[in-house]
C-alpha cells in the first residue's frame, strides 16, 4: 500500500478469489477482450450476455467467487480516431459509483489494458476520482468521511501493480489538495482559511510555505492585487493573502519553475457585478491556484531530484462595495506599465499579473527558468474549446522550447488533455492603451465569451503588464512563459473539481525524474 494519507487506502492484490473483499470491479473494453486469466468473471458475464446482448454499460451480476458481486464497467469500442485513454477512467468512475450504490465497501478493480500505454494508471485514478469525499463531509459528517475502508487493485505482478499505486496515490493526494481548496465554499476556503489550511498539509514536509499580507504590502510591492483586495480587506476572514510555496530538489539544480495560481476565493464581478444568475459556482474561481498547491503536493510526495519550483497562490476576494476598485482607474503595475481598468470581473489577470512580474525577476538568476500562471480565467476557454480541456498558450521563448506541444502529449497520456493556442499580434494590439492615459488596457467591457479571441487577450495583456515582453524571442534575456487557462476543464458545477492539469504537469516535470 501507498501513502494514502488523504484517500482511501489501495492495496495491490493478484487473487480474484481474495476473502478480504466484498466484489471485483472490472474494466475492459469488452467482454471478448478478457484474457484467459481471468475465465472466472468471463464465464458469468458471457451467460449474461446471452440474456442481454447490450453489455456496453454497467451491469451486476452474481459470481461464485467470495466476493460474490461483480460489477463490469466496459469502455466500448474504442475508435483510435476518435477515442482516448479518458474512457478508461470514465468507465472505473461508472464501475466504482455502481459499487458504492451496491453497498461494496472493500471492492477489487481489475481493469483490461489496450492500445492505449498508461491504462492501468488512468484506470485507477479515474476510481480515486470518484471516491472523493469533499472536505465539508469529512469534517461536519464524519460518518461519510471515506466511501470505502478500502480498495484493492488487481495485477499479476504485484511489484508492478505496487508501483502503480504508488504513482496513482501520490498523484491523488495532489488532486485532494485541489478539490479541498477549489471546490469548497467560499468561508470554508477563505483567503487566511487557505494559508492555514497549506500551512497544516505541508508541515514537516521538504515544502517551505510563506504567508504575504496587509494592504500596505499589497499596495507598494503588488498594487494590482491590491487593487482586487481593496474592498475585501475591510472584512477581516476576506482580507487576501499571496502563498508563497517552495520546493528544491537534491542534488544540482537544472530546472526551475515559476508557477503562480488565480486564487480568487469568490469572484461577485466586483463593481461589474454578475448579474442574470452567473454568479453560483463563482466560489470555483480559485481552482487554478488549488491546483498549483495539488502540484506542489506531488513535489511533496515523489522528491524529484534537480528541480526547483517556486509557487504563488494569489488568494483574493472580489468583492463590492464603496472600496471596491472600478472601471476607468489607472494603476500602475509592479513593471511600472500604467494600466487603465476595463471590467472589474477581468479581476483575475490583476491579481496574477505583479506576482508574475515579482517571477520574472527571480527567473533572471533562476537556472533554466520557466514561468506559468494557471487560472480559471475565461468563459471564452470554454465556448472555444468545450468543457473538458485545459487550454495552453506560449509566449515566443516557449514555443521555441515547443512546451505547449510536450505538455499536451503528456496530458494525452494520462488523461489530463489540453489544447494549444497562440497569442498573435491582435491580441497585444487589443492591450495596447487606447489614449495617452495609459499603456494598456486591463479588459473591454464585454464577457469574454463576447469578445474576439476572449481567452487569448489576457495572455498578452499579463505579458506586457508584467514586462515579460521585455523578455521575448528578441531579448537577450529570454525567458519561456506559458499561460494556462483551466477555466472549462477544472470540473463541472455542482460537481466536484478534476485537479487539471496536475497530471499532465506531473507527467512532464516529475514522473520522468523518479
Amino acid at each position: 500500500m501507498a501513502d494514502s494519507r488523504f484517500h482511501c487506502p489501495v492495496f495491490a492484490s493478484n487473487q480474484l478469489d481474495d476473502p478480504q473483499f466484498d466484489g471485483i470491479i472490472l474494466i475492459a473494453k469488452c467482454i471478448d477482450s478478457l484474457p484467459a486469466t481471468l475465465d472466472s468473471l468471463k464465464i458469468p458475464l458471457k451467460q449474461y450476455a446471452e440474456i442481454d446482448h447490450s453489455t456496453n454499460h454497467v451491469v451486476i451480476l452474481h459470481t461464485t467467487l467470495p466476493s460474490k458481486r461483480l460489477i463490469y464497467s466496459a469502455t466500448g469500442p474504442l475508435n483510435r480516431d476518435q477515442d482516448d485513454i479518458r474512457r478508461y477512467a470514465d468507465a472505473a468512475g461508472v464501475g466504482v459509483q455502481r459499487a458504492i450504490d451496491a453497498g461494496c465497501k472493500s471492492p477489487l478493480l481489475v481493469c483490461v489494458p489496450e492500445i492505449y500505454t498508461e491504462v492501468e494508471k488512468v484506470t485507477l485514478l479515474g476510481a480515486l476520482h470518484t471516491l472523493y469525499v469533499p472536505i465539508e463531509v469529512r469534517v461536519d459528517v464524519p460518518s461519510r468521511v471515506s466511501k470505502f475502508n478500502k480498495l484493492g487493485f488487481y495485477g499479476e505482478n504485484l511489484q508492478k501493480t505496487n508501483e502503480i499505486i504508488k504513482i496513482c496515490s501520490g498523484l491523488e493526494n495532489g488532486r485532494i489538495i485541489a478539490r479541498d481548496i477549489g471546490g469548497s465554499d467560499p468561508e470554508r476556503m477563505a483567503a487566511p482559511n487557505v494559508a492555514a489550511y497549506l500551512e497544516e498539509v505541508f508541515a514537516n514536509s521538504c515544502i517551505k510555505v510563506s504567508v504575504i499580507s496587509g494592504h500596505d504590502v499589497f499596495e507598494k510591492d503588488y498594487p494590482l492585487l491590491a487593487a482586487v483586495n481593496r474592498c475585501a480587506r475591510l472584512v477581516e476572514r476576506h482580507d487576501g493573502r499571496l502563498i508563497i510555496l517552495e520546493y528544491e530538489g537534491e542534488g544540482p539544480i537544472d530546472q526551475t519553475l515559476f508557477f503562480v495560481g488565480k486564487g480568487i476565493t469568490y469572484d461577485t464581478g466586483g463593481a461589474d457585478v454578475k448579474a442574470g444568475g452567473h454568479m453560483a459556482g463563482m466560489h470555483r474561481d480559485k481552482c487554478g491556484a488549488a491546483a498549483v498547491a495539488g502540484f506542489m503536493e506531488v513535489l511533496s510526495t515523489f522528491k524529484p531530484k534537480g528541480l526547483k519550483v517556486i509557487s504563488a497562490l494569489c488568494m483574493v476576494r472580489n468583492s463590492i462595495g464603496s472600496e471596491c476598485y472600478v472601471a476607468d482607474e489607472i494603476i500602475t503595475s509592479r513593471a511600472g506599465v500604467r494600466i487603465r481598468i476595463g471590467n472589474t470581473d477581468a479581476e483575475g489577470r490583476m491579481v496574477m499579473t505583479d506576482v508574475l512580474c515579482k517571477a520574472k525577476e527571480m527567473a533572471l538568476d533562476a537556472v533554466n527558468p520557466h514561468l506559468f500562471t494557471i487560472a480559471t480565467l475565461t468563459g471564452h476557454a470554454v465556448l472555444a474549446m468545450g468543457p473538458s480541456y485545459s487550454i495552453i498558450m506560449d509566449n515566443g521563448p516557449a514555443r521555441k522550447l515547443g512546451t505547449a506541444y510536450s505538455v499536451q502529449n503528456a496530458g494525452d497520456v494520462m488523461g489530463d488533455p489540453f489544447e494549444i493556442s497562440t497569442v498573435r499580434r491582435e491580441d497585444y494590439e487589443a492591450a495596447k492603451g487606447p489614449s495617452e492615459y495609459e499603456d494598456v488596457l486591463q479588459c473591454n467591457n464585454s464577457p469574454s465569451s463576447r469578445t474576439d479571441r476572449g481567452h487569448q487577450l489576457p495572455g498578452a495583456f499579463m505579458t506586457m503588464a508584467s514586462g515579460l515582453d521585455k523578455h521575448g524571442n528578441d531579448s537577450a534575456k529570454q525567458i519561456p512563459y506559458s499561460h494556462i487557462d483551466v477555466a472549462g476543464s477544472s470540473g463541472p458545477f455542482p460537481g466536484v473539481p478534476t485537479g487539471t492539469p496536475i497530471i499532465a504537469l506531473a507527467t512532464k516535470y516529475v514522473l520522468g525524474r523518479l
